[in-house]
């Protein structure tokens, strides 16, 4: 019995081993992916991309959390979107057809070298992790995960006071356990120096990835300022760290040693702002320090002094400075004694922004604008709370600084928790001071009742820095203490002129370096798809600039013998009818003289007594003209402007030679009607059409020049009657189509004149 008992024992351990077995290799056979993309989208191995993206945008529409109440419908959502990610990728889908895994989660090889994924590397060092990758993102995602109006509400503003440090994530993103662990421990130490952290999960927040540009997971990003820079290197502590210290800007702390220091320390009536100087062994600036720096940049100035330089000996020697610590010391008015120190190791970032806050301002600063008016003088809140200012009105010149300089003194020996000191110049502030300034009383006392400018106040004396003044406001400053009610004037203040605002160009300049400086390192390292919507905007523009340039240097082109004009005369004309002006003294400089470049001006010569037969002639030939955005027509009545036309023609030496020999016969005047000129303001310069009869005898057209019908020298017969008998006013205009369309082409001679006709020459008669 006991044999058969041991038998069927031994028989069962090979059992037992089978079904561990048989359990294990479900197990591992579970530990790959937990989900088919095919299947999910129920498209097959074969479908096109195009099939794979109809069929995503139909289950995305229909499974949206937003839109399906389903309680599994989020969930199905997130598994859409990532077989999606993985089936519009070719190669994580070439990895998952061969190995049934993404390019996230197969096993690694032993390579020697750090892969890249797409916007940083990983090292060798993150293969090894856990795979449950919800539990092991927890600390990051329950306390640091944004939303979209949490970052425009309060991440984009808070930006300008410290840098943000954002992860960009997913459920599905293995790659992401990667960089796990070097991301915890960069978390806990930029948090405690005071960066801010955030973690974005693009199943949930794809409006907010989308708006930072992050286009893939695992991604690292940087805000400052309200504006977004991506990390591009190896995920190690050390790149982290110094990615964040380069998004800070260059000129936030100034090296300081004995040959500067009073430079430094003596800028504070200029700046008006406290100086502050960290004494330390190290010879870089510290992180702590720098961000500190940005975080105060509006209230304070920083500097850094290295112990560790020969240069800075008399300076440690001068404030006796303690070299086994970092010591920090606030300066205000007075350069040589310090306003304020600590001095400890291992400063902490809340000991240094209670420090901080507590030195702020001067002892008497200027109010240069109304932000340090605010936070100078508040608002009145509570009765236990009132806050007086105690405000000198006075002048930047030499006479007032004698007085400048008691009430200074006056303020640092009369401190009082209830009472702040400052001080404006009239001159820049003069609509505040004009309020004020009562019986010629320069030192008032008021209090602020509300943010719409309210304020009570009462003129003590007039002020010069004597001992009677000095005690007289000591006197005040004890009675309102105890009666507020002594404030009996009120007012609305008028907010304060920016003294500063001229400084705005400077800020300009360093903030369009540091951009350009950041747009070089993205060009260089961030990956083309990032870079296509800036690189396609920055060529359109070149490409624009160029063409218009191009288009320009042909239009304006001189060509020495022809007539060339540039315009596209090949538009349809979009009115029905020719708009035809008069030349005259009111329209001579705008269709002329002032003509803009690449514009001409064709002008019909005609008497009153042809007026109407010409018009209507000139309108039919030139009506298919009208199209031209760049051609202008005029008439010119030869009765009122003959001088002109002698002047202006006598000025084309070459036209002149032309008439000169229709004169041979006789002395009679020349007749210019129907005579039709192409005026080219900018260019100075000319094409001349003259009439020519078609109506009988067709040979007549010999009469046209070579050139064309512009400026063909008349070859008829000398003795051909040049009567109206003969030459028929409704025919002179009939070659005047064959000439405009030479004139665009380019092919007519120019007459270039030195200037156009004085106004004295077309004024009227």
């Amino acid at each position: 019995m006991r044999v058969t008992v041991m038998t069927g024992s031994m028989m069962s351990l090979p059992l037992a081993v089978v079904v561990v077995l048989s359990v294990l290799l479900t197990g591992a056979t579970h530990a790959g992916p937990e989900m088919d993309p095919y299947k999910i989208l129920g498209v097959t191995k074969s479908a096109s991309q195009a099939e794979i993206k109809k069929v995503y945008k139909r289950l995305a529409k229909e499974w949206h959390p937003d839109k399906n109440k389903n309680p599994g419908a989020e969930d199905m959502f997130i598994k859409i979107t990532k077989s999606y990610e993985i089936l519009s990728s070719e190669d994580k889908r070439a990895n998952y057809d061969r190995y049934g895994q993404t390019d996230d989660t197969q096993p690694y090889g032993g390579g020697r070298y750090g892969h890249r994924h797409d916007s940083f590397y990983f090292d060798e060092s993150f293969f090894n992790f856990p795979f449950n990758s919800k539990n092991h993102r927890d600390f990051t995602d329950s306390k640091y995960t944004l939303h979209f109006n949490q970052y425009v509400n309060d991440v984009v503003p808070d930006s300008y006071k410290r840098p943000y440090l954002i992860k960009i994530t997913s459920d599905w993103c293995f790659s992401c356990i990667h960089i796990e662990p070097v991301w915890k421990e960069v978390v806990q130490e930029m948090e405690n120096l005071g960066v801010g952290i955030g973690v974005v999960d693009v199943g949930y927040e794809r409006r907010l990835a989308n708006h930072l540009g992050a286009h893939r997971t695992p991604s690292i990003l940087g805000v400052i300022n309200g504006k977004v820079t991506f990390f591009h290197y190896a995920v190690a502590k050390e790149h982290l760290r110094q990615f964040v210290e380069d998004l800070l800007p260059q000129r936030l702390v100034e090296r300081i040693t004995d040959k500067n220091d009073l430079q430094f320390l003596n800028s504070w009536h200029e700046i008006n702002k406290p100086h502050v100087l960290l004494f330390d062994q190290v010879p870089a600036v510290p992180l702590l320090y720098k961000l500190t720096a940005f975080a105060y940049k509006d209230y304070l100035q920083f500097g850094y002094v290295d112990q560790g330089l020969s240069e800075t000996a008399d300076l440690q020697k001068q404030f006796n400075i303690n070299t086994y610590a970092p010591t920090m010391l606030v300066f205000k008015e007075n350069v040589d004694k310090p306003a304020d120190i600590i001095q400890a190791k291992g400063m902490k970032k809340q000991i240094i922004d209670e420090f901080m806050s507590n030195n702020k301002f001067l002892l008497a600063p200027r109010l240069v604008n109304q932000k340090l008016f605010d936070e100078l003088c508040p608002v009145k809140q509570f009765h236990r709370r009132r806050k007086y200012c105690v405000l000198l009105i006075t002048g930047d010149e030499e006479t007032f600084s004698f007085g400048n300089q008691a009430f200074l003194s006056f303020a640092s020996t009369n401190i009082k928790d209830v009472v702040r000191y400052a001080y404006v110049y009239q001159r820049l502030q003069q609509p505040l001071c004009d309020i004020l300034m009562q019986n010629k009383d320069s030192v008032v006392i008021l209090e602020r009742r509300n943010a719409a400018g309210k304020a009570l106040f009462k003129p003590v004396t007039a002020w010069n820095g004597s001992e009677e003044e000095k005690q007289r406001l000591l006197e005040e400053l004890d009675r309102i203490q105890k009666d507020p009610s002594i404030l009996i004037h009120d007012a609305v203040l008028p907010e304060l002129n920016n003294e500063f605002a001229s400084m705005f160009v400077i800020r300009w300049i360093y903030a369009s370096y540091d951009y350009l400086s950041e747009v070089i390192d993205d060009i260089l390292h961030n990956n083309w798809r990032e870079m296509m919507p800036l690189l396609s905007l920055i060529f359109s523009a070149l490409f624009i600039l160029f063409g218009t340039v191009v288009i320009q240097a042909f239009r304006l082109v001189d060509l020495p013998s022809l007539c060339f004009f540039s315009a596209n005369f090949s538009r349809p004309p979009k009115k029905n009818f020719v708009e035809v002006t008069e030349l005259t003294d009111i329209t001579y400089m705008s269709n002329l003289v002032k003509l803009r470049p690449g514009h001409m001006n064709i002008v019909l010569v005609l008497t009153d007594a042809s007026k109407n037969i010409l018009l209507s002639k000139f309108a039919k030939e030139v009506y298919s003209f009208t199209g031209s955005l760049t051609l202008h027509f005029s008439f010119l009545n030869i009765d009122k402007h003959g001088e002109w036309m002698n002047t202006l023609l006598e000025y084309a030496q070459d036209a002149m030679q032309i008439d000169a020999d229709e004169e041979e016969g006789g002395n009679h005047k020349i007749d210019y009607t129907g005579y039709v000129l192409a005026l080219n303001g900018h260019k100075r310069y000319l094409c001349l059409f003259k009439p020519v009869y078609t109506g009988e005898d067709l040979d007549s057209k010999s009469s046209e020049d070579e050139g064309g019908a512009s400026v063909g020298r008349s070859r008829s017969k000398p003795n051909r009657s040049r009567s109206l008998s003969t030459l028929q006013i409704h025919h002179k205009l009939d070659r005047l189509g064959l000439w405009m369309e030479r004139l665009m082409e380019g092919t007519l001679p120019r007459y270039y004149i030195p200037a156009w006709p004085g106004l004295d020459k077309i004024s009227s008669k």
